[in-house]
């Protein structure tokens, strides 16, 4: 095993813990800090759903890795660089940085995050097919499909038990679908990136 290979190992395993702890944290924490909820409720958060997704394929990775997982490995680090990016940039400057950085939200909008993004890009791979682009940002989409499908079936609610719980309703259905239609090709767009950085590190290997 080479150092890289060594390098890629130790970055999974942190992912993994990381998804752990911060799984941990949020089903035993009440409420605390912005974007949370309570226990379960808390699946119901594209942040939380996307770094479980990361750290179950780097758990997979761990035990079996394969390059047929890359497809994987993309559509994950997409899901947490948008959550890291959307807070970082976003929601971080205009409410203040402390409450999305509080408990399980430090993992889930911070540090998996990173340590996805850094093992991504350092780990030499193949050459990613383009396909793998359009694969990754599936996820996204299927997010979008099932938050308005909530709402159309159970009804938007009134705050704070309300089920347009990022408020891209908030100036009407035709902004909120173009919000997941943005959205899902930033993670398209996320994707084409990584895919582009990981294919320049393959020529130079």
């Amino acid at each position: 095993m080479d150092k890289t290979q060594k390098a890629e190992k130790i970055l999974n395993i942190i992912m993994v813990i990381f998804a752990v702890i911060g799984i941990v944290l949020m089903l035993t924490g009440d409420k605390d800090g912005a974007l949370q909820s309570t226990g379960l409720e808390n699946f119901k958060f594209y942040t939380v759903l996307s770094n479980v997704f990361c750290g179950i394929v780097a758990a997979i990775y761990l035990i079996k890795r394969s390059d047929k997982l890359i497809p994987l490995k993309l559509g994950a680090v997409c899901g947490v660089t948008i959550t890291f990016c959307v807070v970082a940039f976003m929601f971080g400057p205009l409410y203040g940085f402390i409450q999305f950085y509080q408990r399980g939200n430090l993992f889930f909008h911070l540090l998996l995050p990173v340590a996805a993004m850094v093992e991504f890009i350092t780990v030499r791979r193949g050459k990613i097919p383009f396909r793998y682009t359009v694969m990754a940002a599936i996820p996204t989409l299927i997010y979008g499909i099932f938050y308005m499908a909530n709402i159309l079936i159970n009804g938007k609610g009134e705050w704070p038990d309300t089920n347009d719980f990022y408020g891209f309703l908030n100036w009407g259905w035709p902004v909120g679908i173009g919000i997941f239609i943005v959205i899902t090709l930033l993670a398209f767009g996320v994707a084409c990136a990584f895919r582009a950085i990981s294919n320049k590190r393959s020529k130079e290997a």
